[in-house]
């Protein structure tokens, strides 16, 4: 298979290629990388310079709004996986644009799995994926770089190898309706990759991580570590068993680069519930490999800062409690009195069957305490530090037990449209889910979501 590498360098082309419109980071492409081809010698001088990057944060495009609409929109912060809340990104929009997106980096399925296989270093492919729901949508040439970038080469190497021929030299459909500056400034990043040793490109591929991407003027995609290290995520079950990997955990596959079913119903039941999830070296497989990265610092400031906190609905435990057993994360939370929302799941899937909505809780109170680890390093905050309200998908299979929730400590309890996904089942209507978030924001006061 040819190697792959996602992700652009820590450097920006010429000044003149960006005097372009909607501009965004470009290479969020599953690129083939091949050492040597005398089209990529003929286009080297295309490369872009290798002036870093001045700013902490690279922007993409959004429509544009004005300074005093913006000023006045609610600051959020979301802790969610690649998959479920993408389905309600361009929705949110319409609520605030003031959004800090908190991915972790340690998928390991798929072609993220090739990724990280070929080039190490944390895995990018949910931070893609967030960044290209971000983009901007509001012309056809827009929507037509999202198809470009949004992309996936064929599974056979040599099929891969000459549409990747075709994307570079500009000649593949789908830089139809991309002007020719615009589609220049893409290909110059292409070629750059093209024409590079692959250490090179993983040495920049590993360097961006060093820096929050952010999708639109105000919206940020923050890997919740900042990493050039390759993480593995490890769960340890209630009997005992050790699972290595966020994919064996969550939808094991036969190692296969299709994309991965996450249909609710798809993959075989655990033998028993997961009583944490922990981060290991890359080439660990028990506790004794057990590593403790440290969250983002940018992490830890927009959540010392935003007007509510998210726990998005998706796998529990492999997309959203690896961004809450950090350091760091479970103080700055619990010591914030703001809206802390969690979002609750429409169906049951592997890593929750039999969960009731305390269940749901006690899970990211357990990993945001650090209950079940290192017992110098946990904390004892009551569930209501981390959740005072609750969104529920109407009709979702989750039980709803109002008596455990109130001994939690929670109350507000909001039942949220909901439609049926063939696919996901009951999921959030999009529309209602963001209504009901601005009616939160709108009638909470400090008073009302202050944790008792």
């Amino acid at each position: 298979m040819a190697d792959t590498c996602l992700g652009p360098p820590p450097f920006m082309p010429p000044h003149s290629l960006l005097n372009t419109p909607n501009q965004i980071p470009f290479p969020f492409l599953l690129l083939s990388h091949h050492r040597s081809s005398p089209f990529s010698r003929n286009l080297s001088l295309m490369a872009p310079s290798s002036n870093p990057i001045p700013t902490h944060h690279s922007h993409c495009s959004s429509a544009s709004t004005s300074p005093k609409c913006l000023s006045s929109q609610p600051s959020l912060l979301v802790f969610s996986g690649g998959t479920a809340f993408n389905g309600v990104v361009e929705e949110l929009k319409s609520l605030t644009v003031h959004v800090a997106h908190v991915l972790p980096v340690s998928d390991d399925g798929g072609s993220t799995a090739e990724i990280v296989r070929v080039l190490g270093g944390p895995a990018v492919g949910d931070i893609r994926s967030r960044c290209l729901r971000l983009s901007d949508p509001s012309t056809s040439e827009a929507l037509a770089v999202r198809t470009l970038l949004g992309h996936r080469l064929p599974l056979e190497a040599q099929k891969a190898k000459f549409e990747w021929y075709d994307i570079v030299e500009g000649n593949h459909s789908l830089w139809t309706g991309v002007s020719k500056p615009y589609r220049e400034t893409i290909r110059a990043f292409l070629v750059y990759f093209q024409d590079q040793e692959k250490t090179i490109i993983c040495r920049s591929l590993e360097g961006r991580m060093k820096y929050s991407v952010s999708a639109t003027e105000e919206s940020l995609v923050l890997p919740v570590i900042s990493t050039n290290d390759r993480l593995t995520l490890g769960c340890e079950l209630w009997d005992g068993t050790i699972i290595r990997g966020q994919n064996e955990i969550s939808h094991p596959t036969s190692g296969s680069m299709e994309p991965i079913n996450k249909s609710h119903s798809s993959a075989r039941t655990l033998p028993s519930r997961i009583k944490r999830v922990f981060y290991m070296s890359s080439e660990g497989s028990n506790l004794l490999h057990e590593v403790f990265p440290s969250a983002n610092p940018s992490v830890l400031d927009q959540l010392n800062s935003v007007d509510c906190i998210i726990y998005a609905m998706g796998s529990l435990f492999t997309s959203i409690c690896p961004s809450l057993v950090l350091r760091g994360i479970g103080e700055s939370i619990s010591s914030r009195s703001c809206p802390k929302v969690l979002l609750l799941n429409g169906t049951h899937d592997r890593e929750t069957g039999g969960f009731t909505a305390s269940c749901f809780v006690t899970a990211i109170a357990d990993a945001l305490n650090r209950t079940h680890g290192d017992p110098h390093n946990s904390l004892n905050s009551p569930p209501n530090q981390y959740i005072n309200t609750i969104f529920v998908p109407k009709g979702g299979q989750i039980l709803i037990d109002t008596d455990k929730l109130a001994a939690q400590g929670i109350s507000r309890v909001v039942t949220v449209e909901s439609v049926h996904d063939a696919a996901a089942g009951i999921i959030y209507d999009p529309t209602s889910l963001i209504q009901s978030m601005a009616n939160l924001l709108t009638e909470s006061t400090p008073k009302d979501i202050t944790s008792t």
